[in-house]
């Protein structure tokens, strides 16, 4: 017979299991989910380089060259046959002084060389990018027994040149076209009369044209300082371009 004595131990039991296992919707027990441990990102990748070896050849008598200015660039030239010389060009075409040159906006990589490069001798500068978009290269150095003469080549595009490969270009000479080829005392700055270099004023035709060349008092202009050693037909320069990475 279930008595009111019976009913108070079922009660008192039934409270003491409770108390025993602990109430389901305790807020002390955690049921969120174990975080799971991400990946580390994966490495960025390594960028790639393109490296060039570029070589010239003083192929003149007597006309040294100042250092060896090579730059890589997007789809562009730094000179057209016809048009003015920038500011840049001229310093370099007139003194020898390239670093305006290779700082000039849309140059992605540039590298000069170390100094002069003698007639007969052979200079070379390496660049290096990691930029995809530089795949042309301008290249330029002063006759500096001249006043305002130079040679190289601009805007070649180099994106089909592999690895281990190279190119090699025989090339004339330009005349900046920023000062006049008096070949006057004073107005070279090479060893053959130390004159002024590089003079902001322009007083030729204001445009860059193939050089013709000096005349040279061996050859009747008699106020020149330059002998007939100093003459030069084209070419003047040999170029090889080499892609090493």
């Amino acid at each position: 017979m279930f008595t009111k004595q019976t009913f108070y131990k079922s009660l008192v039991a039934s409270v003491t299991l409770l108390a025993l296992t602990g109430c389901p919707f305790d807020d002390d027990d955690d049921d969120s989910p174990t975080p799971v441990a991400m990946p580390d990102p994966a490495p960025a990748p390594t960028p790639t380089e393109y490296s060039y070896e570029v070589s010239v050849i003083n192929l003149t008598n007597a006309q040294p060259l100042s250092p060896i200015a090579v730059a890589l660039h997007a789809e562009n030239q730094l000179w057209t046959v016809g048009s003015p010389a920038t500011e840049a060009l001229e310093i370099l075409a007139e003194g020898g002084d390239n670093t305006m040159f290779l700082a000039q906006e849309g140059i992605l990589a540039s590298g000069s060389g170390e100094g002069v490069v003698m007639p007969g001798m052979s200079g070379s500068v390496s660049v290096t990018t990691t930029d995809e978009t530089a795949t042309f290269v301008s290249i330029a150095t002063m006759l500096v027994n001249t006043n305002d003469a130079f040679s190289g080549l601009t805007g070649l595009d180099l994106s089909s040149l592999e690895v281990d490969s190279s190119r090699s270009y025989t090339l004339g000479s330009y005349d900046a076209g920023t000062e006049g080829n008096t070949e006057a005392a004073g107005t070279i700055p090479g060893p053959a009369d130390g004159g002024t270099g590089y003079i902001a004023e322009r007083d030729d035709v204001d445009f860059v044209a193939m050089h013709p060349g000096v005349v040279s008092m061996d050859d009747g202009l008699t106020t020149s300082v330059l002998t007939q050693a100093h003459r030069f037909d084209n070419p003047t320069i040999r170029v090889t371009i080499t892609r090493t990475k």
